[in-house]
């Protein structure tokens, strides 16, 4: 291929042939580059290290809130069931229950029987029986 020129030089181009050209790594590049790689590892490494630490300190400040929220929810839920076993165990409210809604009425005087437990002996003790306990081969 020729190519003309503007001062009507005819310009020839050389070919020219790469293929017995032996490639070889720079190694100094080579070494940068690794450097480089260290060096931006080094960078993330600290940058981690720093921020890690105020990371724990507010998800653990999170948790404290969340918990803080819970535990006043309990509490108010304790405080209504409170209420609630309160109104419950109203023996007043239980007996008007008791006539209104399932018909019942009081018991006679002559067929209440109050029966009382007896309060319990402490541990240790021995209590005395109506029966006598003799030793065997005794008479």
């Amino acid at each position: 291929m020729i190519v003309d020129g503007s001062d009507g030089v005819l310009l020839r181009p050389k070919t020219i042939d790469n293929s017995g050209v032996i490639r070889e790594v720079d190694r100094r590049s080579s070494r940068d580059l690794w450097w480089l790689l260290l060096l931006a590892a080094a960078l993330v490494a600290s940058l981690g290290l720093y921020a890690w630490p105020h990371l724990e300190l507010r998800r653990t400040g999170m948790a404290a809130d969340r918990m803080a929220r819970e535990r006043d929810r309990l509490i108010e839920e304790n405080r209504k069931l409170r209420l609630e076993k309160a109104s419950l165990e109203n023996l007043v409210r239980v007996e008007a229950i008791a006539i209104r809604d399932l018909g019942l009425v009081p018991p006679d005087a002559s067929r209440v029987v109050v029966v009382e437990r007896p309060p319990s002996a402490p541990e240790g003790t021995r209590l005395a029986s109506g029966t006598e306990s003799r030793p065997p081969g005794a008479n």
